[in-house]
């Protein structure tokens, strides 16, 4: 079987709800209401796993999230949102 990965979005100051909501939508397929969810986790946590898939896909959505671009609502943001991959324990 294959291994299974998680993809993490790692919180910063950088991103509002609004980008965070639009990525999940756009990234993961998710609905509006499993998007807010993440976004409010990983506000509060500093981290939430956005999904479990097998390492190529876990890259390629690090990948993704990685290339996803600058919030255009907060004027300081420079970039996109850091997210890692790490095993299933």
């Amino acid at each position: 079987p294959l291994e299974m990965w998680h993809v993490i979005l790692l919180d910063d100051n950088d991103h509002s709800y609004e980008y965070v909501i639009r990525m999940m939508q756009d990234l993961f397929a998710c609905d509006k209401p499993r998007a807010f969810e993440l976004a409010t986790t990983v506000d509060k946590e500093g981290r939430v796993i956005c999904t479990t898939v097998h390492k190529e896909l876990a890259e390629l959505k690090r990948d993704q999230m990685h290339a996803y671009g600058k919030d255009k609502l907060i004027a300081s943001c420079e970039g996109s949102m850091s997210a890692v991959i790490e095993p299933v324990r």
